[in-house]
């Protein structure tokens, strides 16, 4: 295994970035950066393959089970999304003054990739959004059509308060101006916002726990020329063969040669969202499939043809 950084050129790389204790997180907290880059080959149950994301070994692993799953998604009923948005995006935690928290660096991850240009298209798809926004704001200025997902319908609900510029709605504008900043283009964080607004066509229901995750007849266009998910197949799989069978869904919404662009958690076992405390399948940096989080990764894989 080579290290490199999250800036590394082309499909087939992986970034990690290990906090301290204590100050780990999705949104902020320090870190310091190291990254890894590996190549290997994710086949699909359709017959497609993904290069540059490495399946999960199945040795250890818990079958693939429907009653995990099914008390995942029960858990996720209790899902606050205000609680989740201030533990994670608000400051303290989410402050991105330190260049070198996880915010900034995941920022960096993505505009830094859609900058070479190699990632672009018409359609994206963003597997599993939460109630959050910031990992599409490098992503509007490459992508005319753009669909938001959620399992839940409280987080659809936010990004609906979001979009619509509801009184009340999470500002984001503190993460607005920083992809403003790192990608040098002038652009105000207000255009930024106005952009990635006026690209998101649709905020739909998703499960990746089924083949279609989006169900039948979607008003997605699909396949998608690009993927985008964060912190979403690693924190609602009960097991790591849930977790490849979810991989293997999503991926199907994918044209071959389009783009997959994954942020997750490394060994993380659980994370608070206000009363709900939600269990996470803990993938280890040597598994990379992908709160206690150990570490953050970035991955950017490409989907190939057998």
């Amino acid at each position: 295994m080579g290290w490199g950084g999250c800036g590394a050129r082309g499909p087939g790389r992986l970034g990690a970035q290990l906090p301290p204790p204590q100050q780990t997180g999705r949104g902020g907290g320090r870190a310091v950066e190291k990254g890894a880059a590996r190549r290997a080959e994710h086949r699909a149950d359709s017959g497609s393959s993904m290069s540059g994301a490495d399946r999960i070994p199945a040795a250890g692993a818990a079958p693939d089970s429907a009653p995990g799953r099914a008390a995942v998604a029960s858990a996720y009923q209790r899902f606050e999304p205000r609680a989740y948005l201030r533990n994670n995006y608000a400051p303290p935690r989410g402050d991105l003054c330190n260049p070198n928290g996880v915010g900034p660096w995941k920022l960096r991850c993505l505009a830094q990739t859609f900058a070479t240009g190699e990632v672009s298209g018409h359609t994206l798809i963003d597997i599993g959004s939460g109630p959050t926004v910031y990992q599409l704001l490098s992503a509007c200025s490459h992508f005319e059509d753009i669909t938001m997902t959620d399992f839940l319908e409280v987080n659809r609900q936010e990004l609906g308060r979001w979009l619509r510029e509801e009184p009340g709605a999470f500002n984001w504008s503190m993460y607005s101006q920083y992809a403003c900043l790192i990608e040098g283009k002038g652009e105000s964080w207000q255009e930024k916002e106005r952009q990635l607004r006026a690209r998101v066509k649709r905020v739909l229901p998703i499960d990746v726990h089924q083949p279609q995750p989006l169900g039948t007849g979607s008003p997605a266009p699909l396949p998608a020329d690009t993927l985008v998910s964060a912190f979403c197949l690693e924190a609602v799989s009960p097991d790591l063969a849930s977790f490849q069978r979810a991989l293997d869904h999503i991926t199907t919404l994918l044209r071959p040669g389009g783009h997959l662009l994954l942020i997750g958690a490394l060994e993380e076992s659980w994370y608070l969202a206000g009363e709900a405390r939600l269990m996470v399948v803990p993938v280890s940096e040597e598994e990379t499939g992908v709160d206690d989080v150990k570490g953050i990764f970035f991955a950017w894989a490409q989907k190939v043809g057998l």
